[in-house]
This record gives structure tokens, sequence and C-alpha cells, in this order.
């Protein structure tokens, strides 16, 4: 397969050039969207949908219904990380990854003290806050500390993490804010909360053909790092793959339905911190060139910026306040099309401004 080819491919993948009627079904193709930044998480499925079902297009708000309604939430679904999710795909997700999870997390629980009798007791405190309207992170944290949980040092997000894996709470309602964009979610009971659960006979096997669908085309070193994962498990699922994906070159797997080329897809897309199209592969080299992805990160400190993705190449960075404040984005190719920078931009500031 030819790199223009390749990419060509992955865009129509990942709903850059053939946009979801709405925001679930484009998380859905996704699968999970990382959404450890919350706006770039909501964003992610903003600028991979076409309509908000009522005609014009998706708004932040759009996404925030969604929540609202319990058709996505928010989860540590792999590598420790946030991702957004269509609800009904959590609990067999986590029936895949949440083992792994665990064991990852093990060492860095046992420094900070959060052991199972941590855990019970902190079920035990936070079920009726949680069973009467959920309550955000803070109001988390003064619960946990009523209970003598301290939640400082990143104790009480990794108790959350822990009731999250374990299948007990998730994050639902987007919590507004006084003024501005709201960064908060209001954590609700799983059992509760998420109305109905798909149940896929093969777990392993489904998470590898939604990833290859969400994402390809894709080999199984792409799918552990995106799924955390093991090699070893990665490769057993592509095996139990097969005839679900097409395997067009030896260990590199397309979907046998990639959605069509919307017909008057952006030449450029503005795409958010964490973006599925950059971070979740093993090799990140056939969207850029090293020194250019070297400045997108993932850095020292962990980030990774938003891009500027022109013909499926990153192209530049940009913030996303830019776009809002109408500030240059960084541009490596100097030849891109202003135009249609300044469009990509312009979608996400009518995004954010509903």
């Amino acid at each position: 397969m030819t790199p223009h080819a390749l990419l060509h491919r992955r865009l129509r993948s990942h709903r850059l050039t053939a946009s979801a009627a709405t925001v679930t079904d484009a998380a859905q193709h996704l699968l999970a969207v990382q959404s450890q930044d919350l706006l770039a998480g909501r964003w992610a499925l903003g600028v991979r949908t076409r309509a908000d079902g009522r005609g014009g297009a998706p708004t932040i708000a759009t996404v925030d219904e969604a929540f609202a309604c319990g058709d996505l939430v928010r989860a540590w679904t792999m590598r420790g990380t946030l991702h957004t999710v269509a609800s009904r795909d959590l609990a067999w997700m986590l029936s895949v990854t949440a083992g792994r999870q665990e064991l990852q997390a093990r060492a860095r629980n046992r420094d900070l003290g959060v052991d199972a009798e941590t855990v019970a007791r902190a079920s035990r405190v936070l079920r009726p806050a949680l069973r009467d309207g959920g309550c955000t992170r803070s109001e988390a944290f003064a619960l946990l500390e009523s209970a003598g949980i301290d939640p400082r040092g990143q104790r009480g997000v990794h108790v959350l993490f822990c009731l999250t894996i374990a299948g007990e709470l998730c994050q639902g309602p987007i919590e507004p804010a006084a003024r501005g964009i709201a960064h908060d979610q209001r954590f609700m009971p799983t059992d509760d909360w998420v109305r109905e659960s798909d149940a896929p006979a093969d777990p392993l096997a489904e998470l590898f053909v939604r990833y290859i669908d969400g994402h390809g085309p894709a080999g199984a070193a792409d799918f552990a790092w995106w799924s955390g994962l093991t090699l070893g498990a990665s490769r057993e699922a592509a095996e139990r793959a097969a005839g679900r994906v097409a395997e067009i070159e030896p260990g590199l797997f397309t979907s046998l339905r990639t959605p069509r080329r919307s017909p008057h897809a952006p030449e450029v897309v503005a795409l958010p911190a964490f973006d599925e199209y950059y971070i979740s592969y093993a090799d990140r080299t056939a969207v850029g060139a090293p020194a250019d992805l070297a400045a997108v990160g993932p850095g020292s400190n962990g980030m990774v910026r938003p891009v500027l993705v022109g013909h499926g190449r990153v192209i530049g960075t940009w913030a996303h306040a830019e776009a809002v404040r109408h500030q240059p984005p960084t541009m490596f190719d100097e030849e891109c099309e202003p135009d249609a920078v300044a469009a990509a931009l312009a979608r996400f500031a009518r995004f954010v401004d509903g």
C-alpha cells in the first residue's frame, strides 16, 4: 500500500473525510476517543460529525446533550487513560482491558496506599451520592476525605479509576460552568446510568475489529499500543478476528466496510490535542516528518498538541483557544492553502460558540 493510499484510507476510517451522522455514531465508529482533555474529546467528535440531527453543524452543546442523555460516557477504558465511548460499549470493553489496567496501575496504587479495603470503603461512601444524581470530582473527593481517605497526591483519582474499571461508576452529564466552557462531569453509577450494554460473543476479537474499523489500516503492534494489551494478546486478537477484517498486506489490516468519502470533505482539518488520528499508532511517521512530530509530542510532560492535518499529513499545530482569538497557528508546510487552514479553525470556533 502506498503512503498516499494508507492516509486516504485512514482519513475515511477516522470519519475525517467521511463524516458520521451524529456524535454518538462517531464515537461508536471509533469505539474509544481519547478524552483526558474534555474539550479535546468533545471536539474530536464534533469534527467527525456532519450534522446534529436538526440540520445544523454540531456544536459543543450537541456533544453535551449526548452525555446528558446517557448515550456517551467517559471512563478509563484502556492504558489508564480517559476515553469517551458509546455507553453501550463500556462494559464489554472493560471486560478485555480492566485486568491489564489494574496490573499496570498496581505499583502506583501500592505507593499511594490505594488497596482493596480503601477502594471498598470509597465505594460505600460514594454510593448514596452516585444514586442521588451523581457527584462531581470535587464532591467525590470531599466524600472520600470524610471517610478518612486523603484524595491529594493523585490518590483520589486512582480511587475513582479503580471504581471505574471495576464497573461501578462512569462520567456522564457535563456539569454546567458559571461562565465559559464547562470542564467537569458528574460521576454516575454505571449499573443505573447505562441503559443498554452490548455483549459480543468474543470481546477480544471485537475490540480488534472495532479498532481496525475506526483506525485502519493498522497492525497488531498499533492495536497493542492503542489498547494497552500485550503484543501477544494483540496478535491473538488479530487471529481471532480473521474473516472480519481484510489483511491487505502481511500484518496490515483494514475494515471490510470503510466509510465512503464525503463529496465535500475539507482539505484541512483542525484536530484536538491527543486526537486518535495522530496518537493511536505505534509508528506515527506516516503522518509527518520526525522533526514535525517531535514538535507535536508526546513530550517529556506527556502532552500532545492539537494538529492541523492536510491531505492526511500533519502540516502544523494550533491551540484550542487560537481559533477563537484568531491567532495564527504554527505551520510546518509553508505551501498549504491559508484559506483552508482558516476554514478549519473557524469550524472549531463555531463549535465552541454553539
